[in-house]
Formats: C-alpha cells, structure tokens, sequence
C-alpha cells in the first residue's frame, strides 16, 4: 500500500464522509488565508442539510487539524470563521 495508501487510510478514519467532503470543500476555499462561511451555503454548494453542516462544523472545530474553525456568529445563520493551519 505504501506512505501514500497509509495517509489515505489515516485521513479517512479521522472523518466521516460528510466531515472529509467539507473539510476539503473548505480547504479549497480558504486556500492560505481566512474566510467566513454561512453553514446553509455550505450545504447548499455541497448538497447537504444546514442542519447536517452545522452538527458537522461543531465537530470540526474541535478535532480538524489542518484548518483552525471557529463559530463566529449566529445572525440568520450561522457563520465560521475558517483559517489555514500554518504548518
């Protein structure tokens, strides 16, 4: 299987399919900076519920190492702060 194969396999365990298709979606986004993301366009573009979204960013923001989320606010939706992890 290789490093490759391992990584895949490590990454996969660590989220679920929802968790990993955003995770992704908001790494493209943010790319080395910062941005604010309401969870029902998040949903929108990733074909999910906001309630879906939201139950995941929560968990997100305690366990995803490679971005730093943050709820930010809650005004007609909830909003995360998204920042890239300097590694």
């Amino acid at each position: 299987m290789g490093k490759v194969g391992n990584i895949k396999t490590k990454y996969k365990a660590k989220y679920s399919d929802k968790q990993e298709k955003i995770v992704q979606y908001l790494k493209e986004c943010v790319g080395d900076g910062r941005k604010y993301f309401k969870s029902k366009d998040i949903a929108k573009e990733l074909q999910l519920s906001s309630k879906e979204v939201g139950a995941n960013m929560y968990i997100l923001e305690k366990t995803c190492e490679e971005l730093r989320i943050t709820q930010y606010a809650y005004a007609l939706g909830t909003t995360w702060q998204v920042h890239a992890n300097p590694f």
